[in-house]
């Protein structure tokens, strides 16, 4: 059962697994099928077996998780989540098809090439089909790494509710989140060739976007993403006046594209994507922490970094107009 397992630091050390892995498989959730247990995971259940609240009105203060030595152990898993809410809050998921999970510092994707023949080629009877080849790529896709030195000691936090102390790291994490967008969005943006304006003489307009919708033939533009400043000339527009928006707010193009703003995209760019074949990302590990500092209160600084790169997986699926 669940009050029974034994937590201890080496719990973040083993090889391909992590934390909530690691517990996972000592205190599997299906074994809570038909208990309200079952709706939480195992870090959860951990969380209440040592009556850790981390919202509400009841929420505790950060000191509560080192109330016990084993109770400390889950404290760096709490910083982890809630970093990796704050990046989930980021637009990066609205960019990346297909995530990739490596262990090593650089990878080789493979390439796809369908030759000189289009899918629309008839093939005779007893001819040869027309091929796509599928090859390793000639150059591997390295990982950068990206983090921030939080300096904060045990005693300065440990007084603070865990809600609010959650909040902070979270927008930690959504920064840190932005800082990968502009490297996933420079990939995507020069894997294309930008198409210009339709008129100069009458600058940026609607039409510039319907341009944009028109170049996807096989797949189909699914997000705009653009710089704040953009998006507000957009929202701008006439053709705007009516639009109805998506689910949660979503702001939706009368051809059905979401429309996404990012800071991290400079000058007068928009790109367009399919968002289901357009961008893979290349993760090395998971989020890194030195959990040893965090669980013996060592806090006088918490170390937090993540190791990603990007590549643009069908060429066909991402487009963009650029103007200056």
């Amino acid at each position: 059962m669940y009050d029974t397992i034994k937590l201890e630091k080496s719990m973040y050390n083993l090889t391909g697994k992590s934390f909530s892995q690691a517990l996972e498989e000592m205190d599997p959730t299906t074994s809570y099928a038909d208990s309200p247990l079952g709706k939480l995971d195992a870090f959860e259940r951990q969380l209440k077996r040592f009556d850790i609240h981390l919202n509400g009105p009841d929420c505790d203060r950060v000191e509560k998780f080192f109330t016990t030595t084993e109770s400390a152990v889950l404290f760096p898993e709490f910083i982890r989540r809630a970093i990796l809410a704050g990046m989930r809050d980021s637009i990066l998921t609205e960019l990346v098809a297909v995530e990739t999970k490596t262990t090593a510092p650089s990878y080789t994707p493979f390439s796809i090439s369908d030759g000189n023949s289009g899918f629309s080629t008839t093939t005779d009877e007893g001819a040869k089909l027309p091929a796509t080849a599928i090859t390793l790529a000639s150059t591997a896709v390295s990982m950068t790494k990206f983090g921030r030195l939080i300096t904060a000691s045990y005693e300065v936090i440990r007084q603070q509710k865990l809600d609010v102390f959650a909040v902070t790291l979270r927008s930690i994490g959504m920064r840190l989140a932005n800082a990968v967008t502009k490297q996933a969005l420079d990939t995507l943006y020069n894997g294309t060739t930008p198409a210009g304006l339709a008129s100069t003489s009458t600058g940026f307009g609607y039409g510039d976007l319907a341009a944009l919708y028109g170049k996807f033939t096989d797949y189909d533009l699914t997000t705009v993403i653009t710089t704040p400043e953009l998006l507000s000339k957009i929202l701008a527009m006439s053709q705007m006046e009516n639009q109805r928006q998506g689910k949660q707010g979503e702001l939706l193009l009368p051809f059905g594209a979401k429309l996404v703003k990012s800071s991290q995209l400079s000058g007068n760019k928009i790109i367009g994507i399919d968002k289901r074949f357009a961008l893979e990302q290349i993760s090395c590990g998971d989020i890194i922490l030195e959990t040893d500092k965090l669980i013996d209160c060592q806090l006088d600084r918490i170390a937090v970094s993540v190791s990603v790169g990007f590549r643009t997986l069908m060429g066909d699926a991402v487009k963009s107009i650029s103007w200056t």
